[in-house]
């Protein structure tokens, strides 16, 4: 789920921006740009937060133009998610073969028809799935569900996720100042 890991990044600098000694502010802000458009690794999941910087290297002009690098050292929280693991979503999508979730930084982790067999699916112009306890998983639900199974997609950047709430504790949640609390 969560992790705080030792990262390196060679952050470039432009000769434009070399016309003055660059500060560790201007490498740590090309830094987070770097890290924000990157997005996530396969390896260490979605970079979250820079927690700390740990060093900076002495710059290396890499080409006659005077572009130079410098290496950076850093801790940064990450969010990747694991089969087995128990999270928490919001529903963005209902359809009759199961519901898309939004986890934090993962807005596609499909839950099922299949891996909710409590529920039945309700078409409308508001779909929905219901069980017999009307219980309602509908579009804006925070649900609780298990990691089935995991996949990095190169080409976006990102994880999606299987899901199921077939078990215990698992489905609908009900959050302080809901409706639910009202009734």
């Amino acid at each position: 789920m969560f992790f705080e890991v030792e990262l390196q990044r060679d952050v470039k600098i432009h000769a434009t921006n070399l016309d003055k000694p660059v500060s560790r502010r201007f490498i740590l802000a090309c830094l987070l740009d770097n890290l924000f458009k990157e997005k996530a690794s396969e390896d260490h999941g979605y970079f979250l937060a820079v927690t700390r910087l740990k060093s900076i290297g002495k710059g290396n002009v890499m080409d006659e133009l005077g572009n130079t690098v410098f290496t950076v050292v850093f801790t940064c929280r990450t969010f990747k998610p694991f089969p087995g693991e128990e999270l928490q979503g919001v529903v963005r999508y209902i359809s009759q073969h199961g519901v898309l979730l939004k986890c934090g930084p993962i807005r596609n982790a499909f839950l099922s028809a299949w891996k909710m067999s409590k529920y039945q699916y309700v078409p409308g112009k508001k779909p929905a799935f219901l069980n017999n306890e009307l219980s309602k998983i509908e579009k804006g639900v925070v649900v609780c569900f298990l990691v089935l199974a995991v996949r990095w997609i190169n080409a976006s950047r990102d994880f999606e996720m299987l899901a199921s709430i077939d078990a215990d504790s698992l489905g609908p949640v009900s959050l302080p100042g809901s409706d639910e609390s009202e009734l």
